[in-house]
């Protein structure tokens, strides 16, 4: 963080409504070193920094003054000085940042200046519970580090390359051409995880794939040769498969019923429909898969096999998209982690050709089933934030 330092590195953010997570990666010989990870969780309420070296040990572990740390850009001047004295052997080179949507006009990681961030700027009606918090952390470094490079990579960029018809609803085209289409998301995820694929298996790599990105937020996305070609994620990040607080897939006529009968305000709407439903809403107990599994209430079992059931449901819809399956990929916190679920669902996908290794599952290791599986089942974890590292490298390489 020094002038004069001798060591270059990169800082990658994630910012969101509640978290500010953070990696540094050093630059040796063109390459990508994982230095250091951590986040400050609980913006606004109970807020508590942590961090840790690459091998696991901690770096820093403390709780902060909740009233003067409420949102990103406040986190990120706590941050900050903390990494400038934490490591002052080290030169930052630039900033890559998680932005949640590109919109249409971005398929690519981009330099940011005023122009491209205007631009973000104006897809904030299209996330508008992710993106104000992504853009808070590039406001406040163009303006306290103008000449500091910043390079924003896109969940929504990965899913560009799929056909039309996977973007589009039933809608009047005119609605389309203004920008109403499927756009996907955790674009980023399932492209570090497309790339795993060709150094572990090259027939997931080069064949037809289902990637499920199982954390509180949950998508899939249908893989053809490493190309996207359709996802559960749509407008928004409410689409498909439900989620911890998120309903997923929904009848829009519930929305209409949920205005006209019900009274409920649009705020009201937003509020149910992405922080009081999905696993959260359905079991009474928990957003959280874990304590869902050990839990005795029958709401618990019901969210589980909710989520079993429509998880089960969009692999086989992805399937026919793709025409087929060769294998299914199992990835973020409740995918790596949890083998009750990887188990259950593959049970459900057994007339797939799918043959779990019930050993493998439970060791929680790479490659999930048996020799001469019809389909294959992986568990492979993701790193969003070295995919981001890798973009802004790159970028700071075209530069």
């Amino acid at each position: 963080m020094k002038a004069g330092a001798q060591l270059d590195s990169l800082l990658i953010l994630n910012a969101g409504s509640s978290s500010l997570k953070f990696s540094l990666f050093d630059l040796a010989a063109g390459s990508l070193i994982d230095c250091l990870r951590g986040q400050i969780d609980g913006l606004g309420a109970d807020v508590r920094f942590k961090a840790k070296f690459a091998d696991g040990s901690p770096a820093e572990s403390v709780d902060l003054d909740d009233g003067a740390y409420r949102n990103a850009g406040d986190a990120l001047g706590f941050l900050w000085t903390w990494l400038d004295n934490a490591l002052a052997t080290r030169r930052l080179v630039a900033v890559g940042h998680r932005v949640v949507h590109g919109g249409t006009q971005f398929s690519l990681p981009v330099s940011i200046d005023d122009a491209v961030l205007d631009a973000l700027a104006g897809l904030v009606p299209l996330a508008p519970l992710h993106q104000p918090h992504n853009l808070a952390p590039i406001r406040r470094l163009m303006s306290t580090h103008p000449q500091l490079p910043q390079v924003a990579c896109f969940d929504t960029a990965f899913h560009r390359t799929q056909p039309i018809e996977a973007e589009l609803f039933a809608l009047p085209r005119a609605y389309y051409d203004e920008g109403i289409r499927r756009y996907g998301f955790h674009g980023l995820s399932y492209e570090f995880i497309a790339r795993r694929l060709s150094e572990l298996s090259p027939r997931a790599a080069n064949g037809r794939t289902v990637v499920a990105h199982l954390g509180s937020g949950v998508s899939m996305c249908a893989l053809q040769q490493g190309r996207s070609i359709a996802t559960t994620m749509g407008f928004t990040a409410l689409d498909g498969c439900p989620m911890g607080t998120r309903t997923g897939n929904l009848d829009p006529g519930v929305v209409l019923y949920l205005a006209r009968e019900r009274g409920l305000s649009l705020d009201a709407i937003e509020d149910l429909l992405y922080k009081r439903s999905g696993l959260l809403g359905l079991s009474g107990v928990s957003s959280d898969m874990r304590e869902l599994e050990t839990s005795t209430e029958p709401g618990a079992r019901l969210a589980i096999d909710y989520f079993l059931y429509r998880l089960a449901r969009e692999v086989a819809s992805l399937a026919s998209a793709l025409g087929g399956l060769d294998a299914l990929v199992f990835t973020a916190g409740i995918g790596e982690n949890s083998a009750m679920i990887r188990s259950e669902l593959c049970q459900r996908l057994r007339w797939l050709g799918l043959e779990l290794d019930a050993a493998a599952n439970a060791s929680g290791e790479l490659c999930l089933t048996l020799p001469g599986s019809g389909v294959e089942a992986w568990r492979i974890p993701t790193d969003e934030e070295r995919m981001i590292a890798e973009h802004t490298l790159a970028s700071l390489n075209r530069d």
